[in-house]
């Protein structure tokens, strides 16, 4: 089943306690407390007030009403249903990440909720399958700055992590990151530092050495030296970054360029937000640096037109593609000069080509 479309509107009733078996009271879906409302389409999902059951509603029920009925009425452990389940866990993964990446970090956490629940139903408690619900909830708290609550996730995914020795680098890559977060967030920079290099080292082991997933580690180091007043050494770190992107964005535009005429997304719109982010703030630091590096400012500004330009937003690829050609023509027979032209060749032809529909 597929999950439901957002969009319907939220409607709760009250909990009638003679429907329900004596001793089975039901809890809040958000809070655990009792509960007194109930989802009147599926009649499975129990709140405790108004309030959680639209947070809950705007936050992931909309887009799984109606799996819960299947999953949550089943019988058998072994029913048809523990399928649904597991892919309800995976919904509810994606839109928290999704929720995350926007910044809407309250509307993440019943998602968030929903997929540690699931995991615990599909694993038990205690479990290193539960490592990165923990995580999403971990960072949900964080941007809410819930840091109790934080360390506390962050806790039970460490205690899960060294039980496990064997799990793989992709999850302890996400752990490390996270934990960095949290100590950046209550000021202990350099365990965050620590924390932050073991994010690049496990991304190094997942996915290589010269691999674009190291960018975000290297980009946080960047930002705690940053705290500590250390320019040099951000600005170090951030050519590492932007280089690296740089070498990705440009493989990237040449598939794209092969298949000019394909609907497919490049990027997931979280992955596309985090990078605009990194790239954003790099921009901004070195232009407000008393000795700009022209060089290092044409890479970057050349990276956010390659970017908007692959995710169809024209205008942007634009504007940044000229202020990287303008950084650019200030270092004579400068390499980047040429294919920033093109790309701004190729914007200008399509901004001129005639739109489907028009006369």
């Amino acid at each position: 089943m597929e999950p439901d479309e957002p969009g319907t509107s939220a409607v709760a009733t009250e909990i009638m306690p003679l429907a329900f078996p004596k001793g089975k009271e039901k809890y809040c879906e958000l809070c655990q407390r009792e509960a007194y409302l109930q989802c009147a389409k599926c009649q499975v999902t129990f709140y405790c007030n108004a309030d959680h059951q639209q947070a809950d509603w705007v936050g992931v029920h909309e887009r799984i009403c109606q799996m819960l009925v299947s999953i949550r009425s089943m019988k058998d452990i072994y029913d048809p249903a523990v399928r649904k389940r597991n892919q309800l866990r995976k919904i509810c993964k994606l839109v928290a990440q999704s929720k995350l990446s926007e910044g809407k970090h309250e509307e993440a956490l019943p998602a968030a909720h929903c997929c540690l629940q699931t995991s615990i139903d599909l694993y038990g408690p205690n479990t290193i399958q539960l490592v990165p619900a923990y995580i999403l909830l971990a960072e949900a708290n964080m941007g809410l700055g819930n840091l109790a609550v934080v360390a506390e996730l962050l806790s039970q995914a460490e205690w899960a992590v060294l039980k496990n020795p064997e799990l793989g680098a992709s999850v302890q890559q996400q752990l490390h990151r996270s934990l960095g977060h949290y100590h950046t967030s209550v000021g202990n920079l350099e365990i965050a530092l620590h924390h932050f290099s073991n994010d690049i080292y496990f991304a190094c082991e997942e996915y290589g050495l010269d691999s674009s997933a190291t960018t975000k580690g290297y980009f946080l180091i960047a930002d705690v030296f940053a705290r500590q007043g250390r320019t040099a050494i951000v600005h170090s770190l951030y050519s590492e970054v932007a280089e690296r992107w740089h070498n990705h964005l440009n493989s990237l535009l040449e598939t794209h360029q092969q298949h000019a005429d394909s609907s497919v997304s490049f990027y997931e719109k979280a992955q596309r937000v985090e990078m605009e982010e990194m790239l954003r703030v790099i921009l901004e630091f070195e232009q407000k640096q008393s000795r700009r590096d022209a060089a290092l400012i044409a890479l970057i500004a050349h990276n956010l037109a390659m970017l908007w330009f692959i995710n169809g937003d024209l205008h942007k690829a634009q504007d940044f593609g000229s202020t990287a050609l303008q950084a650019s023509l200030q270092i004579p027979k400068h390499k980047l000069t040429e294919p920033i032209q093109e790309l701004l060749q190729q914007v200008e032809s399509l901004q001129t080509e005639p739109q489907p529909g028009s006369d």
